[in-house]
Order: structure tokens, then C-alpha cells, then sequence
């Protein structure tokens, strides 16, 4: 892991959230060119900054640092995920045929 992958990563889900710099510095309570600091590779976020980035983006750290996090972002995929533990082994098979099939066109 290093600097460029943390800068590229942090604007990458700045986008994907739909957060200019400016708005995320705001929200951290940091000053207006914060974030900009962060994604030109001028520093780096501390421990705490970074763990309240992954609360605005809504992932935990582990999601932070895996390729596939953009994808299970949001709330409702979220929301999903936590229910298909509930269910049994053929309703999860049957599942999975709905979800090919949209897959599929």
C-alpha cells in the first residue's frame, strides 16, 4: 500500500459518493483545501481522519482497501447482503437463477 493508492482511492470514492473536496473537508471539519491536500499527495489523512472518511463513505476500512467496495456501497446492497443469511439453501439457489437471468440482458 502507499501514498498514491490512499490519494487515488480517497477520490475515487469522493466521486462516487458525489462529494466535491470542499464538501468533504467541510463535513470533517477541516479547512476548504483539506481534502485537496490529500488527493494532489501533499499528506496523507491521520488514523482518525481516515476512520471518519470511511464513516461519510459509509464503508468500514476493510471496504476501503478493496477493489470490489464501489459496488457494495450503498445501503440497499448492504441491506441485501445482511438478509441473505436468513434464508435457506434452495432460496438462495433460486436466487441466484433471478440474478443470472437479470445478469443476462
Amino acid at each position: 500500500m502507499n501514498k498514491k493508492f490512499i490519494q487515488n482511492r480517497i477520490s475515487e470514492l469522493k466521486d462516487y459518493n458525489n462529494y466535491s473536496e470542499y464538501q468533504l473537508s467541510y463535513e470533517l471539519g477541516k479547512s476548504k483545501g483539506y481534502i485537496q491536500s490529500i488527493t494532489s499527495g501533499r499528506s496523507l489523512p491521520s488514523m482518525q481522519v481516515f476512520l471518519d472518511l470511511c464513516d461519510c463513505f459509509e464503508i468500514t476500512p476493510s471496504e476501503f482497501f478493496s477493489d470490489d467496495s464501489l459496488q457494495c456501497n450503498s445501503q440497499t446492497a448492504k441491506r441485501i447482503s445482511s438478509k441473505l443469511s436468513k434464508l435457506s439453501q434452495n432460496d438462495l439457489e433460486i436466487l441466484e437463477e433471478i440474478v443470472d437471468r437479470f445478469l443476462k440482458t
